[in-house]
């Protein structure tokens, strides 16, 4: 029997539970791989009570014997990947052994760090809402073909002088455009090639270990970061992140053919939040916004910032369902809304004076959008921790049914918790 392969991305704007997913469906698979983003992504996950922040590291690390890749399509800074591999030793977990990183990576320098911070003081109440971790100057350069990349580490000499070149048009930009202070190109040299001796053992041809592994048979899963909203084509440019966050991008990111991606897995919260600026249809402003948060913990795992949140936005789910070939959907925190008398769903936007059903491009545009609501009784039972989907309250499940309806997608998944057993199965996305 030949292998599976499913992708497992964001369906909103990211923060959607998508570590916990990836953890729980990892016993299926021989291998997890990431295909974009940086450590600016934060994957929380629960396993009977314990709490582990990943940030680079794929959310397969915690179960023991899968093989973990970091693909092409990731930035990689040599200090966050390193500080997190320590992190995971001191909690008992040794990702070393089994973490694979492509050699094509580009790396996160300092100097991408300090772009990233300048820019966005500069843009003051403009600013895009970055964690000022240089993912986006890092992207920048790549695209721009100056990247240092992971491989140059193996060339000390070359890459020292790679270094200072690309040194000198950040520089050029950190003093004479933003006025911020120069770095030492000799002192980023010597600061990333420090980390050579534990990144270079790890380094490896990905795409011929995931062709490998598929001519053996093992399942594998690509894990997305953020969320399709915030993809740098299709979302609410240019509040969006420097990457493709779409199913689409596993590909290119992790180096496998298209027809090697079998199944798409999308999750989405059962509301709606957001990170940073940019447009936000169905925001809450009010008391139940500030439920929403509080019961749902709403702060953003790498960075602590507070997320927006807001009711579940069908048009929105629809454009990603529509731009990621969704076969099913994962609903998470269902939880949340435990209590809450009654519950919306935007069913579609007025804009301009025209009823639109489906999430537009652009931040302009979206934020003409003036929701529609269809509002449904909610429920008075606890709904946390539950396994079987007919324990679930009935307007619970009216709830979940009616969002299946409106998106024209299977619920295929529930997660009722954060720990990975808190969770309804109601189709495999490995079977």
């Amino acid at each position: 029997m030949g292998s599976r392969n499913v992708i497992i991305f964001g369906s909103q704007w990211g923060d959607e539970g998508k570590g916990k997913i990836v953890d729980w469906l990892t016993e299926s698979v021989g291998g997890v791989v990431r295909f974009q983003g940086g450590h600016n992504a934060g994957h929380t996950l629960v396993i009977g009570g314990r709490k582990q922040v990943l940030r680079l590291i794929p959310s397969g690390m915690l179960r023991p014997d899968v093989i973990c890749y970091i693909g092409n399509g990731v930035v990689v800074s040599p200090e966050a990947l390193t500080k997190e591999i320590d992190e995971l030793k001191a909690s008992g977990v040794d990702p070393e052994p089994r973490l694979r990183v492509s050699g094509s990576c580009p790396l996160i320098l300092p100097s991408h760090v300090a772009l990233d911070q300048a820019r966005e003081a500069r843009r003051g109440n403009a600013k895009i809402g970055t964690t000022g971790r240089g993912i986006g100057p890092a992207y920048e350069d790549k695209v721009a073909r100056r990247a240092v990349r992971v491989n140059d580490l193996r060339d000390p000499a070359g890459f020292r002088a790679r270094v200072t070149d690309l040194m000198e048009y950040h520089n050029f930009l950190l003093t004479k455009y933003y006025g911020a202070e120069a770095l030492d190109p000799n002192a980023v040299a010597d600061e990333v090639l420090g980390y050579s001796d534990r990144i270079l053992p790890m380094v490896h041809d990905v795409p011929a270990l995931l062709a490998a592994a598929m001519a053996r048979g093992e399942n594998l899963l690509f894990e997305g970061a953020q969320g399709v909203l915030l993809d740098v084509d299709h979302g609410t440019y240019p509040f969006v992140t420097s990457s493709n966050c779409s199913a689409g991008a596993a590909a290119a990111g992790a180096g496998v053919g298209p027809g090697a991606l079998h199944f798409v897995l999308g999750i989405v919260k059962a509301y709606t939040t957001r990170v940073g600026g940019g447009p936000f249809p169905t925001e809450l402003s009010d008391a139940i916004g500030a439920r929403l948060a509080e019961k749902g913990n709403e702060f953003g795992s790498v960075t602590g910032r507070p997320r927006r949140c807001g009711w579940i936005d069908a048009p929105a789910l629809k454009r990603a369902i529509q731009l990621n070939g969704v076969g099913g959907l994962c609903i998470t925190k269902l939880d949340v809304l435990d209590g809450l008398e009654r519950v919306k769903l935007c069913v579609g936007y007025e804009v301009d004076g025209e009823r639109v059903d489906l999430l537009p491009f652009g931040a302009e545009a979206v934020a003409r959008c003036e929701p529609v609501y269809e509002e449904m009784p909610g429920w008075s039972e606890n709904t946390f921790g539950l396994t079987d989907y007919d324990a679930l309250p009935t307007n619970a499940r009216r709830y979940i049914e009616r969002i299946s309806t409106l998106v024209g997608a299977p619920i295929d998944i529930v997660s009722t918790g954060p720990d990975r057993d808190q969770t309804i199965l109601l189709r495999h996305p490995f079977a």
